[in-house]
């Protein structure tokens, strides 16, 4: 079926839907197929919920009217959402970097809804099928779109670009995480910098760290301006154990956040500057910072009756470990990390986590599970665990009393899991 009939359709539809389990009457059902799934096999189920029509490959032997089969179909449901997102002259942000995209995301989400009607990618629904999910949300009444892209292997941004078609991008940081795909750091900057080449392209407009070398180094590369952020004039003010929370102090006055960790800073800027630039006024955006508290195991600050607990449990790799180590050093009184393996980064695993362990543990007590850690730490006397199962039974039965706690680790080794035993 040609995409503009196939996109009839979808305007006849309630929206698109890739789970059956979650199929709504009048959706246009879109069968994916992965490792360990085949959405073709579903798709007369889903006409039975309710859907209208079932995108199949076209390899199906089911005969149905209401079945469009196609050769690939998620290179469907992608094309589908670039011709979409062509109907709407609207800025759409795109948003990439190794940390802190999430937290970001949902900081400029939070500024620009105050004057704006905003999509924003919904959780971490930023791959090659959360991206046209979220286009595909678009709809007449929405003023600004939020489009957060994440990339594991090179070239892994330009689908995700052609689809979402930025006019304005942000690249949060480049730092060394899923090398195992990448092959290096400069591999990371190579995928990062495919949202500066495409804006370059296209004419966009890029918003950067200006206290970022490597991304001012990579934007003087390419020829591309940016309208600059960053800490200049901005000062961290201390935290307390009343109020451990981030805290800047402007010209214009000091910002409360209730964000943990001064690396979260700069994701505070990037918004207030986003804000500035579409008009949001000062005390709109300020007010929107202060009043997002952040969920979902990233930078969460929890008390309990025992201990502070700061969960960014999340995802993990060697610069978001190094910063959040570092965030937890600064704290008063007893320190404790209990960290997880950093997945994902081939050759260069062992000398990252034998780094964490030599250069970012000093007078912070340790716990550590997983195998790389097991074997950075070996004859180093910091107690290891081979799962976060393990290391929670073990605090069940000693406790950790009126400490700073952190948790942390990447999202294949469920930290979270310890966060009871705390």
């Amino acid at each position: 079926m040609d995409i503009k009939d196939l996109y009839q359709l979808f305007l006849k539809s309630t929206g698109v839907n890739t789970d059956t389990r979650t199929i709504r009457q009048g959706q246009m059902f879109i069968a994916l197929k992965g490792e360990n799934f085949d959405g073709n096999t579903f798709a007369l189920k889903a006409l039975e919920a309710g859907a209208v029509c079932a995108v199949v490959n076209d390899t199906i032997e089911e005969d149905d009217p209401r079945l469009v089969k196609v050769k690939d179909t998620l290179a469907t449901l992608q094309e589908l959402a670039a011709y979409h997102r062509k109907q709407f002259d609207i800025p759409v942000i795109g948003l990439t970097g190794t940390n802190g995209k999430t937290t970001t995301k949902e900081l400029i989400r939070a500024v620009l809804s105050s004057k704006y009607q905003v999509l924003a990618t919904e959780g971490n629904l930023n791959n090659d099928i959360g991206v046209p999910l979220t286009v595909l949300r678009l709809n007449p009444a929405i003023e600004i779109a939020i489009v957060e892209m994440g990339a594991s292997h090179p070239e892994d941004l330009k689908p995700l670009l052609a689809v979402a078609q930025p006019t304005h991008g942000l690249i949060t940081n480049v730092g060394k995480a899923h090398l195992l795909g990448f092959g290096s750091f400069e591999g990371v900057k190579h995928a990062k910098g495919l949202l500066y080449d495409y804006l370059k392209e296209h004419g966009g407009i890029a918003f950067a760290n200006a206290d970022d070398a490597t991304l001012q180094g990579m934007l003087w590369d390419r020829g591309l301006a940016m309208i600059p952020y960053g800490m200049d004039g901005v000062e961290i003010m201390p935290s307390s154990a009343e109020r451990p929370f981030l805290r800047l102090k402007m010209a214009e006055g000091e910002l409360d956040t209730s964000l943990v960790g001064a690396y979260n800073s700069a994701n505070v800027m990037a918004a207030l500057k986003l804000g500035w630039f579409f008009g949001v006024g000062r005390e709109d955006a300020w007010k929107a910072v202060s009043s997002y508290v952040p969920s979902n195991n990233r930078s969460q600050l929890l008390k309990t009756e025992k201990n502070t607990v700061i969960i960014d449990a999340y995802n993990a790799n060697p610069s978001s470990m190094a910063v959040a180590l570092d965030n937890l050093s600064r704290c008063d009184g007893r320190k404790v990390a209990l960290l997880g393996d950093m997945r994902e980064l081939g050759a260069d695993s062992a000398a990252e986590h034998k780094r964490i362990v030599d250069e970012r543990l000093n007078g912070i007590e340790a716990f550590l599970v997983g195998e790389e850690f097991a074997k950075a730490a070996a004859g180093s006397g910091i107690p290891t665990f081979s799962t976060s199962d393990d290391l929670a039974a073990y605090l069940k039965e000693n406790q950790i009393i009126g400490a700073t706690v952190l948790v942390k680790g990447s999202r294949g080794v469920r930290m979270e899991k310890v966060i009871a035993s705390l």
